[in-house]
């Protein structure tokens, strides 16, 4: 009995995995190349999608896009880098707060980036109010300029976690050796970053994915710019009518390629190379003690940054849901709190909030439940190949972009074949739930098999043999190592969601608005200051989730889940 019913656990797993993750993809994709047999084109294999993009418009989007991705992924690297050796290896003040912006900028889309500098440049927008000459700022922005600026942006944090994660591990000995013979900070320096060509070469792979694939920009300054980039090419296949998927399907799979050739660049300039440095005899890195100059300079080097990054964008999103008229030629303005009572009296404005923050929950919930599940299988101690396959699937579905996802769910879930098999799914909540889980659970998978690889089998074991049951064993076992992290892709999981933009906007239901359509049809009707404090109000309500739920653990779990990973006092 028992195994009759792990079999049916397991083959419902693997056909939600493959209903979510799998078929939608595959079956998008192979538009490219054999559109007779998705009923799209007559022919049962061509080239004619891929033919189509080598030239006009989806060329140059196409192009725009790889250049904007190398240029991107460099700079913030180098940003990253210099960021990383200021905030953990000296004694600059800016330290103490970088931890918090980081995450800020993680949780921070895209988008509301883009929008909160909108809100202030543009035409009758909170420059012009206030008598800020924004013209020259304007013609600058609308174009790759600003393109640029938010996709670096984006691409920070990922960079900076990943090269200090690194450095946090990198001894000091290298760079005293070089001090010692004479050698300058700058020379040490130059050698730490070699040594942290790994790290390096992973953020300009993960940062060139990140770019490339970005949609937010697209449906902000690119589709306003006139200046393509791909992911907004592919959008405008799908949704363009007739809709055209073998088109949007080739211009994936060429985002896809060059994830790909991104990630496999990185592994040829590493193969053959040693960077280990860890070992018995490396000693901890010392504190570089700056003098008061450096104190200043390194600090006014990361609030540039930082002010360039949120301050810039945050204020325009601040003053303009705080401001009457902002873009009308014909009203007055004034300093007042009615966008945010509009927000709140209006159904049109209001419902899109509640409606993401209720299906936000739920994925966040099924989400956080999967990728535990996920984890354990791929860190089984006997792995076979059902978990190299998961392995696999969440590796490549990471790299995807999330428009590829949206459009492999409007495609799959609209085919004959599909409503013949009874599953009417297509312009439903139920569509847009799925699409959500699926893009969350590859990343939120990966970030908990690190925690789950640390607990030894034979913990599960003994429990077992003292009479512990497998739900007993996974709470008195399990739970206290992943909790935490657990906690953290739940929250992560829940403010994504929340405010998404491409799944978002190809599958939302008629009458379910989730918050980033309902603000992007507030700012289509030029209520920019009701637009503007749904922005406003949709991030304080993720951060209030956020802390509720950590306060909710503090509060109600166990003491044994919250000690795991605390520091024990002398």
């Amino acid at each position: 009995m028992k195994l009759k019913v792990k079999f049916n656990a397991l083959t419902a797993f693997w056909i939600l995995i493959v209903a979510i993750l799998v078929a939608p993809i595959l079956l998008f994709l192979l538009n490219a190349i054999s559109p007779r047999s998705l009923s799209q084109g007559s022919e049962w294999f061509t080239l004619r999608a891929f033919t189509s993009i080598a030239h006009g418009q989806f060329a140059q989007g196409l192009f725009n896009s790889f250049i904007l991705g190398v240029l991107v992924a460099v700079l913030t690297a180098f940003l990253a880098t210099v960021i990383a050796w200021i905030v953990l290896r000296t004694n600059s003040p800016i330290r103490r707060v970088w931890t918090f912006f980081v995450f800020a900028l993680l949780l921070a889309p895209s988008y509301l980036i883009a929008l909160g500098w909108q809100r202030l440049i543009e035409q009758r927008g909170v420059f012009d109010i206030l008598g800020i000459p924004s013209a020259g700022i304007r013609n600058l922005f609308y174009g790759p300029v600003g393109i640029f600026i938010v996709l670096a942006v984006k691409g920070l944090p990922f960079a900076y976690l990943v090269i200090s994660n690194s450095m946090r591990s990198l001894g000091g000995e290298f760079e005293d050796a070089i001090r010692v013979h004479g050698g300058s900070r700058i020379e040490a320096f130059k050698t730490m970053a070699t040594l942290l060509s790994p790290a390096i070469w992973s953020a300009i792979a993960i940062v060139f994915a990140e770019t490339i694939s970005d949609f937010g920009v697209a449906a902000t300054f690119s589709s306003e710019s006139h200046f393509p980039i791909a992911t907004y090419s592919l959008y405008l296949a799908i949704e363009n009518f007739p809709a055209n998927y073998p088109v949007g399907a080739a211009v994936g799979t060429v985002l896809l390629f060059l994830i790909v050739i991104a990630l496999l660049l990185q592994a040829k300039y590493l193969r053959g190379r040693s960077f280990r440095t860890l070992s018995g005899r490396t000693r901890p890195f010392r504190t570089i003690e700056l003098s008061r100059l450096g104190k200043w300079l390194s600090s006014g080097f990361v609030i540039a940054i930082l002010l360039v990054a949120l301050g810039v964008p945050a204020f325009g999103a601040l003053s303009a849901s705080a401001l009457s008229g902002v873009g009308s030629p014909f009203s007055g303005h004034a300093w007042t709190l009615m966008n945010y009572k509009s927000v709140i009296n209006s159904p049109s404005l209001h419902n899109p909030l509640l409606f993401s923050s209720k299906i936000a929950l739920i994925v966040a919930l099924f989400a956080s439940i999967l990728a535990a599940v996920c984890a354990r299988l791929l860190t089984q101690k006997k792995a076979g190949a059902g978990s190299q396959i998961l392995d696999f699937i969440l590796l490549a579905a990471v790299a995807l972009p999330g428009i590829v996802f949206a459009a492999g769910y409007i495609f799959a879930y609209n085919l004959p074949l599909t409503n013949s098999l009874g599953i009417h799914l297509y312009g439903t909540t139920t569509l847009l739930g799925l699409a959500y889980l699926a893009g969350a659970l590859p990343s939120t998978s990966r970030s908990l098999v690190g925690n789950m690889s640390q607990l030894q089998e034979s913990l599960s074991e003994a429990c077992r043999v003292h009479g512990s049951n497998a739900i007993r064993t996974w709470i008195d076992v399990t739970m206290p190592i992943i909790a935490k992290p657990l906690l953290a892709a739940f929250c992560l999981t829940y403010a994504g969601t929340l405010l998404e933009l491409p799944v978002s906007q190809l599958l939302y239901a008629p009458g379910a608005e989730p918050l980033s359509v309902g603000i992007d049809k507030a700012l289509a009707n030029y209520d920019y200051g009701g637009g503007t404090a749904m922005e406003v109000l949709g991030i304080l309500s993720a951060l209030a989730v956020v802390a509720v739920a950590y306060s909710l653990f503090k509060l109600l779990a166990p003491r044994g889940w919250k000690r795991i990973g605390v520091a024990r006092g002398k």
